[in-house]
């Protein structure tokens, strides 16, 4: 027998975080509150298992008195595409809220995005949440769908963004949307690769060639050296030594030329 999933909450009430305990304040806001315990009770007792989120549809087993489990499933009004780029775009506007979904974190604000649109990141209703569960109790919820909610509750504790997958959005696909700017920047890693090739790699840079075409510097007077140099203490036939060196230079520089 597969093993259940077990609610870490023990007592009380069910969810930590800011996301969880505002999707389960609202869920016990409009559900019954009898099957609501019950449904708590096997959440704690593990009777949960293959608990799976997807874009618009959460869906789990529970093993319950039947020889087989319960098949549960949870659906929510879907988010499309166009109020999604919406969204998008809003989120990457702000640079805190990017910031943040960038770093893993879902910023409590994040409600009020989806309001300004008219969209509801959680189900305000009864008539916003689809329980559907193949027992004979037709209550609403029953006890293995309250038991699903919970765990999910707990499921958004560990992962935030699993409130967006179930709206429609993954994380991977929300996250390129922002680092895009929500589709109206161009990715900086996009880029197509070039082969290659020797083409152009002997051709100097512009710099060096306007380098290259700067006129010649005027030429070196013949003896600057020995102008410029400090004279050595040494004398040939009591005459400093540059005097004597400068006909050299000069013999030197006209046959140069």
């Amino acid at each position: 027998m597969q093993d259940g999933i077990r609610a870490r909450g023990r007592r009380g009430s069910i969810g930590t975080e800011w996301w969880s305990r505002r999707f389960i304040d609202l869920v016990e806001s409009f559900a019954d509150k009898g099957r609501l315990q019950r449904g708590r009770t096997y959440a704690r007792k593990g009777n949960v298992f293959d608990l799976k989120v997807a874009a618009h549809e959460v869906t789990a087993k529970v093993r319950g008195t039947a020889p087989e489990p319960y098949e549960v499933a949870l659906g929510i009004e879907a988010i499309d595409e166009a109020d999604w780029r919406a969204v998008e775009r809003e989120l990457a506007s702000r640079a805190v809220f990017r910031a943040r979904l960038l770093a893993g974190e879902m910023p409590p604000e994040i409600e009020w995005v989806f309001a300004e649109l008219g969209l509801a990141l959680f189900p305000g209703s009864a008539s916003d949440l689809h329980l559907m569960c193949d027992c004979p109790d037709w209550g609403d919820p029953c006890k293995h769908a309250a038991a699903v909610l919970y765990l999910l509750a707990e499921a958004f504790d560990d992962d935030p963004f699993l409130i967006l997958e179930w709206n429609g959005r993954g994380r991977d696909r929300l996250l390129a949307g922002l680092r895009r700017g929500a589709g109206t920047e161009p990715d900086p890693l996009d880029i197509e690769d070039e082969p290659l090739t020797a083409d152009g790699f002997w051709t100097p840079p512009s710099g060096l060639a306007r380098l290259r075409d700067r006129p010649p510097a005027p030429p070196v007077p013949p003896g600057f050296i020995l102008q410029v140099a400090a004279p050595p203490p040494v004398k040939v036939r009591r005459r400093p030594l540059p005097d004597v060196l400068a006909p050299a230079y000069e013999a030197l520089a006209d046959s140069a030329g």
